[in-house]
């Protein structure tokens, strides 16, 4: 081949070689200007999806076809905000929360919802679902709301709270007796006692009663009587008494145990007594000296009536006569004398006020006698003498007359 050929068949291969260069140059640009204008072309989106924040660019047509991109199926319970039908726009802020299955326990009966709030206060105003002053809420209303969540709501209702006596309208809800007491802030003391019993669950309307039980002893200071003893005295005239000693009190001292219900005594008990001082007794001596005066019953001519001995206490007094006999009479005068048995003693009823019992005394027209017997009419300056038979009293009948005191 010759130096013109070739010169020729490189000029050729050189035009070639430009040609492809220029179209592979061109393709090159356009696929870098298509590229570009394509991604130029995307919408800028800001995207909150169940908490977490980012920024996509897309050329989705509505915010459902983003969702479909991003491999996200909402529920109808989720918060998806603008709708899923929206038209997609540059800088546009989407929000996407799914929805959570919570149950929800009220008086006993649960159900289960979806739900997207945020705290267990929203949760229950949501579903118009309304909590009183006393209800109780677990969790409680500012929990955050988390998937399966169980919220339990305890209705409350009013009872009577009794402690120590003072009762009170107060709220609760269906617990036992001692979880009650301690949500009231009440403390029990070993001896106190509560109706019902701990172990109880309360109800609406009971009433809890807390009786305060409390022991306490006391120490008193009673009196001890002393004992008044009689002793017979064959000196002392029948109907007089003698104090020998006189009597004093002692004292004893009492230990009680005292059991106060709500600070109100319910039983004593003793438990010690001790004598601190003791008592001294009274002694008496009883007279059971009978004075008779055998002076035999004469005429009143006799001696024995008419010689009135000197000295001695005298006055007059209005006289009656009785016998052993009379009607409501017993036989026996005051100071014991049979009369019955003693048919000749000189025995005068008195007023002992007047002339003491026991007395020896003369009597005009009557003669010695003694002042042993009373009688219920026989008052002041007034007697009333004996005698055997009913002709003899009869025969004295009443009459004015003087009486000597002899001793």
């Amino acid at each position: 081949m010759n130096f013109k050929a070739m010169k020729s068949l490189f000029s050729k291969s050189l035009s070639r070689r430009k040609w492809i260069v220029t179209i592979g140059t061109l393709v090159t640009s356009a696929a870098v200007f298509g590229i570009l204008f394509y991604e130029g072309s995307k919408n800028t989106v800001a995207l909150t999806l169940d908490g977490e924040q980012k920024e996509i660019r897309t050329h989705a047509n509505t915010i459902q076809d983003i969702l479909k991109e991003l491999e996200i199926s909402p529920r109808s319970e989720d918060y998806l905000y603008p709708s899923g039908n929206t038209k997609v726009s540059n800088n546009m802020n989407i929000i996407w929360e799914p929805a959570k299955q919570v149950g929800i326990t009220v008086g006993g009966q649960e159900k289960k919802i979806w739900t997207t709030a945020d705290t267990v206060k929203e949760l229950l105003s949501e579903n118009e679902i309304k909590v009183g002053e006393h209800d109780k809420v677990q969790p409680s209303l500012s929990e955050k709301v988390t998937g399966n969540m169980n919220v339990k709501i305890n209705t409350a209702f009013s009872l009577k709270l009794v402690n120590g006596g003072k009762g009170q309208k107060v709220w609760s809800t269906s617990t036992t007796v001692a979880d009650f007491l301690k949500q009231q802030g009440i403390t029990l003391k070993d001896s106190d006692r509560v109706e019902p019993s701990l172990d109880k669950v309360v109800k609406a309307n009971d009433v809890v009663n807390v009786v305060r039980v409390e022991k306490v002893t006391d120490v008193v200071e009673e009196t001890k009587n002393f004992t008044v003893i009689s002793k017979k005295d064959s000196d002392l005239s029948k109907g007089k008494e003698k104090v020998v000693q006189e009597g004093k009190n002692g004292k004893i001292e009492k230990k009680y145990e005292i059991v106060k219900e709500n600070g109100k005594e319910v039983s004593r008990k003793l438990i010690s007594e001790k004598v601190v001082e003791e008592s001294q007794d009274k002694i008496i001596n009883v007279g059971t000296k009978v004075l008779v005066a055998q002076v035999s019953r004469g005429s009143s001519s006799s001696s024995s009536a008419s010689a009135a001995p000197s000295g001695g206490r005298e006055f007059y007094v209005s006289s009656t006569a009785y016998t052993a006999s009379c009607n409501g009479c017993s036989g026996h005068t005051a100071t014991g004398i049979n009369l019955k048995a003693n048919p000749n003693v000189k025995v005068i009823a008195v007023d002992p006020s007047v002339i003491p019992l026991g007395s020896k005394v003369y009597v005009e027209g009557y003669g010695y006698a003694v002042a042993a017997d009373t009688g219920g009419a026989i008052k002041g300056n007034k007697i009333d003498v004996f005698f055997s038979s009913k002709s003899d009293a009869y025969r004295w009948g009443r009459k004015t007359i003087k009486v000597k005191i002899l001793n």
